[in-house]
């Protein structure tokens, strides 16, 4: 997803309040509310492909969520939508409209948002006890990285190319990067036209 400059402050209570109000989804950052905007094909395309992927290989076990529930990382904030996001905590079946215990996190990375998503929002979603892997998605080529935490509670990165497998250990689902592909058109920088 991709931030606005547009920005307010309030306290977490009063973001839960208003938020839900909105006709736009925005997202809470220490005082600062963020409105969200949405995202292109390729974007839409591979979060949707791996969530399906998630979500027929987790059926009953866990939740896998899309770009419209919010990820309570802390007690007090913040607050963000992830592309995708899996939690397996039977707490989190009861806190509509938040997922409070993600185990795993994906955000396809666009342009405008590329360095705030591998920096400063995985730094911010690591502050969850529950979050095992972080995806960061390439949405204009094929490629992703992988942060894991491991027994020692270091995240070690893990990168994929087009022709690796992925593999998800805290859902134990191996898949093709190539899958997260499935019927992307990678942007060629003409509007409209046909490619």
């Amino acid at each position: 997803m991709i931030a606005s400059p547009q920005r307010q402050y309030m306290t977490p209570e009063a973001y839960l309040a208003w938020e839900p109000l909105q006709e736009d989804r925005y997202e809470y950052i220490d005082g600062e509310v963020v409105a969200m905007t949405g995202g292109t094909k390729p974007h839409n395309r591979i979060a949707l492909n791996l969530a399906i992927a998630l979500d027929g290989h987790l059926a009953g076990q866990c939740e896998v969520y899309m770009s419209d529930i919010k990820v309570q990382v802390t007690a007090r904030g913040p607050y963000h939508y992830p592309d995708v996001v899996v939690s397996c905590d039977p707490r989190d079946r009861n806190t509509n409209p938040v997922i409070c215990h993600p185990c795993l996190v994906a955000e396809v990375l666009s342009p405008s948002t590329e360095a705030i998503d591998r920096g400063k929002k995985f730094q911010r979603y690591r502050q969850a006890e529950s979050l095992r892997e972080y995806l960061s998605i390439q949405a204009d080529q094929k490629g992703l990285e992988c942060f894991r935490k491991n027994e020692a509670g270091l995240w070690v990165l893990h990168s994929y190319g087009a022709e690796d497998e992925l593999v998800l250990e805290t859902v134990d689902l191996s898949l093709p990067v190539e899958a997260l592909y499935r019927q992307v058109q990678f942007d060629s920088g003409l509007l409209g036209e046909e490619r």
